[in-house]
């Protein structure tokens, strides 16, 4: 068993390097042939530096035994050019180098984000609210950024440091065999630790992921505005700066143990080169003094082998760091082959214009895939085309859930739910959801213009169009929108420059805007006016049944005073329809809704 497990790391090792070089050469091609033809350069100039220094000091040994001094230093001063432009050259292929690694491995890290970003927008909501997904993202997005170029970069110093040192081998080998024996089993030791110790740390690392991401909460809630008013109110900043710093040491400790047993096994492994060194050093110099060799020949012999030990070492360090972001790229290709769970059709259906029968849930049961416990159970009901509906119960009786399953943000555990009798499954996810606009309770606060706030309902139309002012007026931001100081223009919130902020109320009016800019069959409001007052969620609704008109209408609120004006209301209960009818039918049948109602209207008498 434990040879099956190495044979399938090591496959996936290699698979993981094949892969990182794809990502590499999809991101930036240029780049990398440029660094493929410096690469041979770079490996072909220090034997040519080696050689020109040996017969420039034979060159001057021979010249002081020379008659004519003229003629030698003629010789002299022709190599020391052919060395300086030879050291000139790789002072130019290290620039170049420094530069072309830069810009490869800039282009390289946007475009493994762009991979990043692509597959966050791919995934399906499922994955959004699993913490497991949220460990993949985060050791993904620590990875993303410099594994693929430092792969790249290692690639290009294995092959640069291989092409000399077998130059330099095959130097050393016509000296004597066992110099260039022992320049290689000298560099064993140092790759053996860096392999042993890489692998500790990648189980490690997996291991220090949840413990970073709770840290980064405890930053995210010290720095972020959403937090601020509380942790000054309650007084918890004290409290977050020593959870996190508790986290934080906890993570430090373990590293710096690991480092540690790391940095004593390198020291004992390093002895071993330094060994290597001054006995081959030894072994040269008695070779000069029995004249095998000339001082030239001494000279080039002890820098050859001293370099080529630099090179064996960075190579098998190349190698030893290529294993490294093999493995830890894993994390980034753990997140890359998530599957979705919502499934696009193989032979989609046209999506019916306009909606003749309606919406219809059929024996619709649904729980979360790693839970048990149902959150809707036998769901059937039908939701004629052009009508509007409401949907109200306590917090957790399955509305929201209801739509997120209409929308396909989820399918059903069992059970179908059907557009004129089509199920939702036969059509595309981005036609269906083109026909839904949506604002739900949490909607989102862009950062960005009140134009842009608005245009995101429809990006298909141009955000300059005069139905961005018409959405807005029909929701009630006109006005609020009127006072900003660039109006549509004005950038919303205060995470940039010059943003202005927007009370929740106006806030909630913009969100509706974008959901009425929205050319959708169905619109859907789940509880979009909480932050408004009487008057403002009066006009709203006025707005909203003027809107409508045609369109089929879904509206969760806990507000039972606006659900009266739907055509028919259904009540839910731990994720069953326990009633349903008109607000006077509902009225009449004494249950649930009459209730609720009566406990709300006392609050107004």
């Amino acid at each position: 068993m434990p040879a099956i497990a190495t044979l399938k790391n090591k496959r996936q090792l290699i698979q993981n390097l094949q892969r990182a070089i794809g990502l590499v050469w999809q991101g930036a091609p240029t780049w990398t042939v440029a660094s493929l033809i410096l690469l041979v350069v770079q490996g072909i100039l220090p034997l040519l530096s080696l050689y020109l220094m040996k017969l420039l000091v034979d060159t001057v040994t021979t010249g002081i035994a020379a008659a004519d001094k003229t003629a030698a230093f003629s010789h002299i001063l022709l190599l020391v050019t052919l060395a300086g432009i030879a050291a000139l050259v790789s002072d130019l292929c290290r620039s170049l180098g420094g530069y072309i690694s830069e810009a490869q491995s800039q282009v390289v890290t946007d475009h493994v984000h762009d991979l990043l970003h692509a597959k966050s927008i791919e995934v399906d909501l499922e994955y959004y609210e699993n913490a497991q997904y949220y460990n993949a993202l985060h050791r993904a997005q620590q990875e993303a950024s410099y594994r693929p170029p430092r792969i790249l970069t290692s690639l290009v110093q294995v092959g640069q440091n291989a092409i000399s040192l077998v130059a330099i081998a095959l130097l050393l080998f016509s000296l004597h065999w066992a110099i260039a024996a022992v320049l290689f089993i000298a560099a064993i030791p140092g790759l053996w630790v860096r392999v042993k110790y890489t692998g500790k740390l990648y189980q490690q690392q997996r291991g220090w992921t949840a413990k970073e991401r709770i840290a980064y909460y405890f930053h995210m809630m010290l720095t972020h505005d959403s937090y601020a008013k509380e942790v000054r109110l309650f007084d918890l900043g004290s409290l977050f700066r020593l959870r996190y710093r508790h986290l934080r040491h906890q993570i430090h400790k373990e590293k710096l143990t690991l480092a540690t047993q790391r940095s004593i096994t390198e020291l004992m492994t390093q002895a071993s080169g330094t060994i290597a060194v001054f006995g081959a050093c030894g072994f040269i110099a008695y070779q000069t003094i029995q004249g095998a060799i000339t001082l030239g020949g001494l000279v080039m012999y002890y820098q050859a082998f001293q370099r080529g030990q630099v090179f064996l070492r960075d190579m098998l360090s190349s190698l030893a760091s290529l294993y490294e972001n093999s493995l830890f790229l894993s994390n980034l290709y753990e997140f890359l082959d998530l599957k979705r769970t919502v499934g696009e059709p193989l032979h989609p259906q046209t999506i019916p214009h306009p909606l003749q029968i309606g919406i219809q849930f059929e024996g619709v049961h649904f729980n979360y895939p790693n839970s048990s416990r149902p959150l809707l159970e036998d769901i059937s009901f039908t939701i004629r085309a052009g009508e509007t509906v409401a949907l109200v119960g306590e917090n957790g009786a399955g509305k929201t859930t209801l739509i997120k399953l209409l929308c396909r943000l989820y399918d059903p555990t069992k059970g179908k739910i059907t557009l004129d009798g089509i199920d939702l499954r036969q059509f595309t996810t981005t036609d269906l959801r083109r026909e839904i606009s949506v604002v739900f309770q949490d909607y989102v606060r862009y950062n960005l213009t009140a134009r842009e706030n608005i245009w995101f309902g429809n990006v298909n139309q141009s955000p300059h169009e005069d139905d961005i002012t018409a959405a807005a007026r029909s929701a009630g931001a006109d006005q609020a929108i009127a006072k900003l100081p660039y109006n549509y223009d004005t950038t919303l919130g205060t995470q940039f420059e010059k943003g202005e902020e927007l009370s929740i109320g106006e806030w909630q009016k913009v969100a509706l805007a974008r959901a009425f800019l929205r050319q959708a069959q169905i619109i859907i409001l789940d509880e979009p006016t909480s932050a408004l007052d009487a008057k403002a969620e009066y006009e709203v609704f006025e707005q909203f049944r003027q809107l409508t008109q045609g369109k089929t209408a879904i509206v969760i609120s806990h507000r039972l005073s606006t659900v009266k004006l739907a055509d028919r209301i259904f009540v839910l209960k731990n994720g069953k329809i326990i009633e349903s009818g008109s607000h006077n039918e509902l009225l009449q049948q004494r249950g649930t809704y009459a209730h609720l109602f009566e406990i709300q209207a006392r609050y107004y008498q």
